[in-house]
């Protein structure tokens, strides 16, 4: 089966961590170390994702300054923003079998500086468990792989 045809289904997050230089791994910072996360894949080329921190109450709703650093290229292109600690987007998706990497075309957003972005991750599927991996820079500078592990809901 190609990944374009294994793609195809609804992806319950079981986590989505930040594997940095020095070979430490943290919880991605904005959606803390338990995420909720929800990802649907069609026939049809489309996708939708959804996120949240598991302890959103506790968030402060500061969290519209990280879309102003967007603005500023402090915050890597190839990632969506996530505000109070929810992130939300959808769009079109096309897979290249060549090279296991997945380009989504972002139509709308949780973020308005994310509308119309497009984003590119390396997707692998093993044993029902869709591994995505996203190079990318954070705020201060730092190259990180972001991996989300996703088991198939259906």
């Amino acid at each position: 089966m190609t990944l374009a045809e294994d793609l195809i289904g609804t992806w319950r997050l079981r986590s989505r961590v930040d594997h940095l230089p020095d070979g430490s791994v943290n919880p991605e910072p904005s959606l803390g170390p338990d995420p909720l996360g929800l990802l649907i894949y069609d026939r049809a080329g489309n996708f939708a994702a959804q996120f949240m921190r598991r302890d959103r109450s506790s968030i402060e709703p500061a969290d519209a300054a990280s879309a102003t650093e967007r603005q500023r290229g402090r915050i890597s292109s190839n990632n969506s923003t996530a505000v109070g600690g929810y992130d939300a987007y959808f769009g079109t998706y096309a897979v290249d079998e060549s090279t296991s990497e997945v380009t989504q075309t972002l139509d709308a957003a949780l973020t308005p500086s994310d509308v119309g972005g497009v984003v590119t991750r390396e997707m692998h599927i093993v044993d029902q468990e869709l591994v995505i991996r996203i190079a990318l820079t954070t705020g201060e500078g730092v190259a990180v792989v972001r991996t989300l592990r996703w088991s198939r809901e259906a």
